[in-house]
């Protein structure tokens, strides 16, 4: 088990597979991951996307605060070729054109809930919940939650189109992509592209959490998991371009919401991976997640941290995990 810097056992607190509760899916019709999306030649572009310049950099961390059973290290060198990157997540405005164009129905619209975090839930849905995962029971399996109804049937998007996206598994991650004539981005181009140019810090913008007194990142604030005091202006999402950017220009690759990456995970991959655009292991059960959320905290999960790994099931969504998308430069 993964233990936090005084040596406690970890909490996982950011993130929770859907198998963790058996809830049969509403629709039937539909078998998740197989929906046929058509590339749109058009999306082939690069606006919003910045030029990250190849090179080698020291993948990984020896720091003190990271958790070796998620395998941050060792540290080894790593070299990536140059590539665009996103400036931001995708929005829910980014992913309603998507919805729009191709009719895709997300995961969590097929098998008809999503988890969302229990301080948003309304009384009359969290009326309704009967079971929450062992390991985490802040998580509420909520019927209607989806990434246009983010907690719950009776919410909505309105007023947060610059928000990102969330409750969208990495199979929906896919199709978006596929969509936009691009694609997710490989754990070590993730980090690279976090580290912004800077060499082993532990964050995008350098060693200390909060620098000159201002926050960098959203992320929790108080005693998990039940008061937050938001100090840093957001209790769940906060718009995409919230806060400064990093080196590359790049916002909020630490907090706000986890972004799934290409790799399947496997702790002992820094062990025998490949140094030159490593791909991940060939097969796994989660996909490697990056950056951290609105819900990390150095209790619980420290994972804010530009070297921090964690994972989930390809099927999974939650209302704090979205997606930036890349493309590479020769293409």
């Amino acid at each position: 088990m993964a233990e936090d810097s005084q040596g406690n056992p970890l909490k996982s607190c950011c993130s929770t597979q859907r198998s963790s509760i058996v809830i049969e899916p509403k629709n039937l019709k539909l078998k998740a991951g197989v929906q046929v999306v058509k590339a749109n030649p058009s999306n082939e572009d690069t606006t919003g996307m910045v030029l990250i310049p190849g090179g080698t950099f020291l993948m990984g961390t020896n720091d003190k605060e990271g958790f070796p059973a998620d395998g941050e290290g060792p540290i080894h060198a790593v070299t990536v070729s140059d590539f665009y990157m996103d400036e931001c997540a995708v929005t829910n405005e980014q992913f309603e054109r998507f919805i729009a164009a191709t009719g895709y129905v997300t995961e969590a619209q097929q098998f008809g809930w999503s988890y969302v975090f229990h301080s948003f839930v309304s009384e009359a849905d969290a009326a309704k919940v009967t079971m929450t995962p062992q390991s985490a029971p802040w998580w509420f399996p909520i019927e209607g939650a989806d990434w246009n109804h983010p907690e719950g049937p009776d919410s909505g998007i309105e007023g947060r189109e610059d928000h990102p996206v969330v409750h969208v598994s990495w199979n929906d991650a896919m199709a978006y992509c596929k969509w936009a004539g691009r694609r997710l981005p490989t754990e070590a181009e993730w980090e690279y592209a976090g580290r912004g140019g800077l060499v082993q810090k532990r964050y995008p913008w350098g060693d200390k959490l909060k620098q000159g007194g201002e926050h960098h990142c959203n992320i929790w604030q108080g005693k998990f998991p039940v008061k937050n005091h938001a100090s840093d202006g957001f209790l769940g999402t906060a718009p995409v371009r919230s806060f400064k950017p990093n080196g590359y220009g790049l916002y909020n690759m630490a907090g706000n919401v986890w972004e799934w990456c290409s790799d399947w995970f496997s702790p002992a991959y820094y062990q025998s991976g490949e140094s030159d655009n490593p791909q991940g292991p060939r097969g796994g059960e989660g996909r490697v997640m990056r950056g951290g959320s609105y819900l990390c905290h150095s209790s619980y999960c420290n994972r804010y941290r530009v070297a921090a790994r964690n994972k989930n099931t390809p099927d999974s969504s939650t209302g704090n995990a979205g997606f930036r998308t890349v493309l590479s430069a020769t293409q």
